[in-house]
């Protein structure tokens, strides 16, 4: 049996081949389009039951086959895989453009909306009704029938653009290598990284050492390489990846034309203007935001230029401290881009004494996760447990998470370290969502996936304490998507939640990294099995928000490029995309990196991913993840500490288990007892 076409249990991945693919999406897309046409069959009545739930689980069946060849391209990329997947891509793309345009459903939808039933609905149902109506309009189904064809076209092109894109992006990161003989030239770079390059080396048949562009070798040698030439070479090779500036190293066997990601931005950008005027849309930016919390591109702009007025002097501040340090102490009157990271981290060890490599002794990968699933125990009542399942790479592990009882409430997939097939970053994607089928409850899977170095030798991977926060961040979501209590698909986990409130459990997970309570369960020395020292982790509080100004401006920075991107924007003008974040960069940044840094080449949150015209979410949730989390720190002198169990169960009634049940607000209000305020973004990031 094609192990993609079996949806009784786990995915079936040691049993994966790309010669499966082609056979599971052609007949699950057959039985979709018979489904499709039953539903829309005059003698189909416009009933839940009847109407949209066969439909439902049809859709349902296609989402999780492709689901899992979208998950394996993505992390485990090889030729064979990305015929398939790009070959398949189109097909897909064309059902569900033509599932959003087909006016049968619409009036079927509509109908069930209009007549007596939809008041006995559930909530979630109504939701889920009400969604679709809106998603029909997006989708096109009121266009007249040449506008109707066109729109299709265009989404089309847009979904293998935007793959071409990450995968540019993927083969340029690749194709870089530098390889070091001279050990000298790495002084600085701490004895683990140099490690990892030296096998990295032998791996490759060559002597010395091999530095990438992938995250766990190139920020160390930005971070920590005192040869100033390395830096820039390194910094230079990174930011031109994809580039009509990319050195020979990052365009590999394909040439620097093939890999430039230049003319597929100008084509994805005219492509979603034309898609929005064809709706009726004035910008792509006002499609995006229909189905966001945030009103208008005005009010999201308004946002972040009133926080980037309260950012700007403590940016300002920030980087006259960094050049006079690096003037003063390291002799260094000129600071270049390729010098910040390792000004900052001299800067950072002389005022607070310590290093991230030092920190990074304390956080080894078995002490960490324990510390995680302990914090999930105290919050929520529940127990992680390791556990069995096909996986797709032997680094790969699988975990359980269950009540008090023993009941399995959901699983999730950990992919922690960096390899060549693996794409940058770190995400959480849904492989099996909660859902009350003829079977029972479906309990629900997700895919945690990061980016880390790997173990070394005999000892395990140690990570960073931005490392530990990162994986925080993305168990936030996966929480999000494991503790609904939504029995509707649509509206479950975290479908149907809008993608501006999206990151507000990540985020939220995030402010647990700076808890004592927290971290004393979670560190041992890699070599004397010590405990983080208190002494150490209050010099790490002091420096939490060392250059937190600096570091709000960029990310303003990128969501501020990204909405005008989309919004006021000519794609069909004269002036490109880097033109515009000059622009932006004159406006809002402090450090103004040079001229041929090609950041929107590798921007592929917003090319490639999911947050066109919503990288803005980050920070819009990061005020609801700090005004919720701080209910916690209210709440801490009379529990005795912010670990409170039912202040945690609180969040996840409310918020958690909501899904996309009802609107963010709605449930943040539940969960706070009123509206956000910016107040406590400001003071945890010390601008208050």
């Amino acid at each position: 049996m094609n192990p993609l076409l079996d949806f009784s249990g786990l995915p079936r991945f040691s049993e994966f081949k790309p010669e499966f693919v082609t056979p599971a999406i052609d007949r699950l897309l057959a039985d979709c389009r018979a489904a499709v046409g039953r539903a829309e069959a005059a003698d189909t009545r416009a009933e839940w039951d009847a109407f949209v739930e066969p439909l439902e689980d049809a859709n349902e069946r296609l989402g999780r086959a492709w689901g899992q060849v979208s998950h394996l391209h993505s992390v485990m990329d090889s030729p064979e895989l990305r015929e398939v997947y790009n070959a398949n891509l189109p097909k897909i793309t064309v059902y569900y453009a033509e599932l959003g345009q087909n006016e049968a459903l619409f009036a079927k939808f509509k109908a069930l909306k209009a007549g007596a039933g939809f008041a006995a609905l559930s909530a979630p149902r109504r939701k889920i009704v009400d969604n679709e109506l809106r998603d029909f309009r997006l989708g096109g189904a009121e266009l007249p029938a040449d506008k109707k064809a066109r729109f299709m076209q265009v989404q089309e092109e847009l979904a293998q653009l935007s793959a071409k894109f990450e995968e540019n992006l993927l083969d340029a990161t690749n194709a870089f290598a530098l390889y070091v003989d001279d050990a000298a030239r790495l002084a600085g770079v701490p004895g683990d990284v140099k490690a990892m390059m030296k096998a990295a080396a032998e791996a490759d048949g060559k002597s010395g050492f091999k530095i990438t562009l992938h995250m766990p070798s190139y920020l160390p040698v930005m971070q920590y390489a005192d040869d100033r030439a390395l830096r820039e070479q390194v910094y230079r090779a990174y930011v031109t990846r994809a580039s009509e500036f990319a050195p020979a190293a990052s365009t590999g066997d394909k040439g620097k034309a093939e890999l430039d990601n230049t003319p597929l931005i100008a084509s994805i950008l005219k492509l979603r203007r034309e898609a929005a005027e064809l709706l009726g849309f004035k910008s792509y930016a006002e499609v995006s935001l229909a189905a966001k919390m945030a009103d208008s591109p005005a009010d999201v702009l308004k946002f972040l230029d009133e926080l980037a007025v309260r950012a700007r002097p403590y940016a300002e501040k920030d980087y006259a401290e960094l050049k006079a340090f690096a003037r003063d102490e390291l002799g260094l009157a000129d600071v270049q881009a390729w010098d910040t990271a390792y000004v900052s981290e001299k800067l950072s060890v002389a005022r607070y004494s310590f290093s991230d490599q030092e920190v990074k002794q304390y956080f080894p990968e078995p002490r960490v996760l324990a510390g995680l699933f302990k914090l999930i125990e105290t919050l929520y009542g529940l127990q992680v447990r390791e556990d069995s399942a096909p996986v797709w790479h032997p680094d790969v592990k699988f975990y359980t998470l269950a009540d008090h009882t023993g009941q399995r409430i959901g699983q999730f997939y950990l992919d922690l370290y960096a390899r060549a097939s693996k794409r940058g970053g770190a995400w959480m994607d849904d492989a099996i969502t909660r859902r009350r089928t003829a079977e029972g409850i479906q309990t629900p899977v997700a895919y945690l996936n990061c980016n880390f170095s790997g173990p070394v030798g005999e000892k395990p991977a140690l990570f960073t304490h931005d490392e530990v926060i990162t994986l925080f961040h993305e168990t936030g979501h996966g929480l999000h998507h494991l503790l609904t209590q939504i029995e509707e698909l649509g509206v479950s986990g975290i479908n149907g939640v809008e993608w501006d409130a999206v990151e507000l459990p990540s985020q939220f997970m995030e402010n647990f990294c700076w808890e004592w309570d927290v971290l004393k369960h979670m560190t041992a020395h890699v070599d004397t099995g010590e405990p983080l020292p208190r002494a150490l982790f209050d010099r790490m509080l002091a420096a939490k928000n060392f250059q937190s100004g600096l570091q709000t401006l960029r990310q303003i920075e990128f969501a501020s490029f990204d909405m005008h991107l989309h919004d006021d924007f000519d794609p069909n003008g004269s002036r490109t995309a880097q033109d515009l974040i000059e622009d932006i960069r004159k406006q809002v940044a402090v450090i103004i990196p040079p001229a041929w840094n090609r950041f929107p080449n590798n921007f592929s949150h917003i090319f490639a991913g999911g947050y066109a015209a919503g990288y803005y979410s980050y920070k819009w949730a990061e005020v609801l993840s700090a005004d919720a989390y701080a209910l916690f720190e209210d709440e801490a002198e009379g529990y005795g500490g912010v670990l409170n169990p039912e202040v945690g169960h609180r969040f996840w009634s409310e918020i958690l288990a909501q899904g996309g049940a009802r609107p963010a607000l709605e449930s943040f209000k539940a969960f706070r007892g009123r509206a956000p305020t910016i107040d406590a973004l400001l003071r945890h990031n010390g601008m208050a």
